[in-house]
């Protein structure tokens, strides 16, 4: 794989690993659904991604709402009212006035900001936060592959459990009616037929386990996609892992010091919170508008004595300054909480950068680990296996009993569910390792999807 750790396609000489995996792709149907096919569709229904996606789409709205504080801003005003007027005059005879008329009115105005520091922060900040929404949605979508191999491959290893126990259900079985053969016919005592009985009913109980993790983690995987996944698609013996490229711990953290998206995210944040230092001293600083308005005003009749039309127009351009004297303390509570949020800003940076150190390198020795165990287990099942032939054959002769031999069957499945969970933990320890380091895309996901087959 390129852009870090890769693997290579060949076929196995170690039956030990072909005979795990074998017995994992067994029982796959030929349409089975891949791991790509799981991963679009999680793109499409999964709750978290969409969620995070319209978060970006909302974000990106930050820089127009913020600009608007620089640009001018227009208005238009309009009325129209009906005015009474009555009266009395004291005279001889005593003369009553009433007189009514309506009168109309617009006004239109506008303003220039000419100096606002708050608004010109704002945009500052809000470049900021459309910057970080994007390593926001790519640490989501990233979280997203690491989510769905990890259901994916928890699925793949609780059915290889429950096709190991039902094996062993099976071995069991034989090995309890031979037992039962043996002791009518005297050449076994009733304790081998107790001990296969005690054997069967514990894998029984094992498999009524399995079974029921197997329903979990399909739930789990349902979670994602929004419906039951159909038979997946297998592991195939197809390639060994090999160390991550290049084999240097102190390259992969000192790239997750700089790379991680959460430390991204965290490094805007800090710039954001600085910014709002800024903004909260600019409280104490002028403005400077520059202003203008039109008006006008129509009185239809509006002279009381003689009853004539009036109408006026005003028009007005100017500066406005308006320079912060004292707000009662709120500007400086305003800049001592910003500080502190900032210093909050820095603590979570370094924790970030911390974490992003902790998951590289948890993430390259696990990747290391899981070779070196892949490589162990291949090993350990072919010992396993010749380890129970050896003990059949002692039986035969009588230097082995009925329990030595179930107890070495159980070692070789049990040692094949190792092998195949280290198979698993290196897939996925790979992908989190590019997650670590901000690397992680769709064309590794179709790289670990090749090695896969139904």
């Amino acid at each position: 794989m390129n852009d870090g750790t890769h693997m290579t396609n060949r076929p196995l000489a170690a039956f030990a690993l072909a005979a795990a995996l074998g017995a994992m792709s067994a029982a796959a149907p030929v349409r089975a659904e891949d791991l790509m096919q799981i991963y679009r569709e999680a793109v499409s229904n999964d709750p978290a991604i969409a969620s995070a996606q319209a978060n970006w789409q909302a974000t990106q709205e930050a820089v127009p709402q913020a600009r608007a504080g620089l640009l001018p801003n227009a208005s238009a005003t309009g009325g129209v009212s009906r005015q009474q007027y009555d009266a009395t005059v004291n005279t001889d005879p005593k003369t009553d006035i009433s007189h009514g008329y309506t009168q109309y009115n617009a006004l239109v105005s506008a303003s220039q900001p000419l100096f606002r520091y708050q608004n010109i922060v704002a945009l500052d900040q809000a470049k900021q936060q459309v910057a970080q929404s994007n390593d926001v949605l790519e640490s989501a979508r990233q979280d997203l592959i690491l989510r769905v191999a990890q259901a994916y491959f928890d699925v793949l290893l609780a059915q290889f459990n429950v096709e190991l126990a039902d094996s062993q259900k099976k071995a069991v079985v034989e090995s309890l009616a031979q037992a039962k053969r043996n002791f009518e016919v005297g050449v076994a005592t009733i304790t081998d037929t107790n001990e296969a009985q005690a054997k069967y009913d514990q894998i029984v109980a094992q498999e009524i386990a399995t079974r029921n993790d197997l329903d979990n983690k399909i739930t789990a995987l349902r979670a994602i996609i929004g419906r039951f996944p159909k038979e997946l698609k297998r592991v195939g013996p197809g390639f060994k892992p090999v160390p991550p490229d290049p084999d240097n711990l102190q390259y992969w953290v000192d790239r997750s010091r700089t790379d991680n998206l959460n430390v991204k995210v965290s490094e805007k944040n800090y710039d954001i919170a600085t910014l709002q230092i800024d903004k909260a001293k600019a409280g104490h600083y002028p403005t400077l508008d520059l202003v203008a308005s039109y008006g006008y005003v129509n009185s239809a009749g509006g002279s009381v004595s003689l009853g004539l039309t009036s109408s006026s127009t005003q028009g007005i351009i100017g500066v406005n300054v308006a320079v912060p004297i004292y707000q009662g303390g709120f500007v400086d509570s305003q800049v001592r909480q910003a500080i502190a949020l900032q210093d909050k800003a820095r603590q979570d940076l370094e924790f970030a950068r911390r974490t992003a150190f902790t998951l590289a390198q948890t993430g390259y020795t696990g990747v290391v680990s899981a070779v070196a165990s892949v490589k162990a287990f291949e090993q350990a099942v072919l010992s396993a296996e010749s380890a129970y032939q050896s003990n059949v054959l002692g039986q035969e002769v009588g230097v082995r009993t009925f329990l030595d031999v179930l107890t070495v069957q159980q070692n070789v499945y049990s040692t094949r569910r190792d092998l195949a969970q280290a198979y698993f933990n290196y897939l996925i320890g790979w992908l989190r390792l590019k997650s670590a380091v901000g690397t992680l895309t769709d064309a590794d996901v179709e790289e670990v999807n090749r090695q896969l087959r139904g």
